[in-house]
């Protein structure tokens, strides 16, 4: 396994562990099936899990999983604060302590802000007394790295960036996705900052895998490389020395294996001319048109096209008014539909949300409070 640096000189391995899509058993977590995955990414070098208070179960299954093996104190945990679930100081000690018993710890190594979209979102936690909250976890211990992880366009992205002293972030970024969202011009940005820079949807939520037309594969396969799609993918990421760790939602113990090959292989700089030449074909061998375009633009992104979410439109009421199915997007004000788009990671997360909340949740207005209790329609 190889390792870089965050900004304080602790090594991260640079593939990390998601925690988002174990295997369930029934209506839970396969616990079995998903300790011997994280043994297995652990006893290969993997010391970056993460996790959120929004994945129904992770938090309790990586606990139990550490306490068990007694390796808390050789990994780190990196785990989300529901943002848009907060409208006070009460609330972010609430959820905090919560994510702290579920994960059998008294400290957290990576703290994100979840989900940011725009700076509006960092403004109302900061009504909330969020910038004396962080100081005071972090001089106690509490937390190690307070961070965010962003699904909006890049100059919010830059706005949040400069607003804070952040120890690092987590942002949307592949071969595909180089100038959506935070971009390259985001991933810039941070490093310069000395930031650890955390890569989350590495391969599109396996759509640079599985949904390659046949066109792309046979170009890889010309290559004579004899790289896996996957392995194309991650390869790309690790070849620039401002990505610190690469996350990857591993299933499988074939999945762990080979994804820690590639990291234990992947310099920075190492791919070619030819290399950057053969994904630059890839990516014309899918004009994005039809189901099953690689280029179909993720939801998150054709808002942020506009700025992200309407700012009369919240991340929540978004999902709870707008959104009845994983691929139906919300009404824009002007009584318009926005671009259509399939199943991405925001929804995926914006549908755990709805788990984690109850019927009677009070969701938060634009300043953080105050907004109206109601049971959301079923998706």
């Amino acid at each position: 396994m190889q390792y870089r640096e965050d900004r304080y000189g602790n090594r991260l391995s640079v593939l990390g562990f998601g925690c988002m899509r174990f295997t369930k058993k029934g209506n839970s977590i396969d616990i079995e099936k998903a300790e011997k995955e994280i043994l297995a990414a652990y006893d290969a070098g993997v010391n970056y899990f993460d996790s959120a208070y929004i994945y129904p179960g992770s938090e309790e299954a990586i606990g139990q999983i550490f306490e068990k093996n007694g390796i808390r104190e050789r990994v780190n945990i990196a785990t989300k604060l529901p943002q848009y679930m907060i409208g006070s100081r009460a609330a972010l000690d609430k959820y905090f302590n919560e994510q702290l018993a579920r994960l059998r710890t008294d400290y957290i190594d990576y703290y994100l802000m979840h989900h940011m979209t725009d700076v509006a979102m960092w403004e109302s936690l900061k009504k909330a007394d969020i910038v004396n909250w962080i100081a005071e976890k972090k001089a106690s211990g509490a937390i190690r790295n307070i961070g965010f992880s962003y699904h909006g366009n890049t100059d919010n992205f830059l706005k949040i960036l400069n607003d804070y002293d952040w120890d690092f972030c987590q942002i949307q970024y592949n071969y595909l996705d180089e100038v959506a969202q935070a971009g390259r011009a985001g991933l810039m940005a941070a490093a310069e900052k000395g930031m650890a820079v955390i890569i989350m949807e590495p391969l599109r939520g396996g759509k640079l895998v599985n949904m390659l037309p046949q066109g792309a594969l046979d170009v890889m396969k010309k290559s004579g490389r004899g790289w896996s799609p996957a392995e194309w993918g991650l390869r790309w990421l690790y070849d620039q020395k401002e990505v610190t760790v690469v996350l990857s939602g591993m299933n499988s113990l074939e999945m762990v294996e080979e994804n820690c090959r590639v990291a234990s292989e992947a310099e920075a700089g190492h791919l070619t001319r030819e290399d950057f030449s053969t994904l630059e074909e890839v990516k014309k061998r899918d004009p994005g048109k039809g189901k099953g375009g690689l280029h179909r633009l993720p939801l998150l992104h054709a808002l942020s096209q506009r700025g992200g979410y309407p700012r009369d439109l919240p991340l929540l009421q978004c999902h709870v008014y707008g959104i009845q199915k994983p691929w139906t997007l919300p009404v824009r004000p002007d009584g318009g539909p926005y671009q259509r788009a399939g199943f991405c990671q925001p929804v995926r997360e914006m549908r755990q949300v709805r788990k984690a909340l109850s019927p009677e949740h009070t969701y938060p207005g634009k300043a953080g409070g105050g907004g109206q209790s109601t049971a959301s329609p079923a998706l």
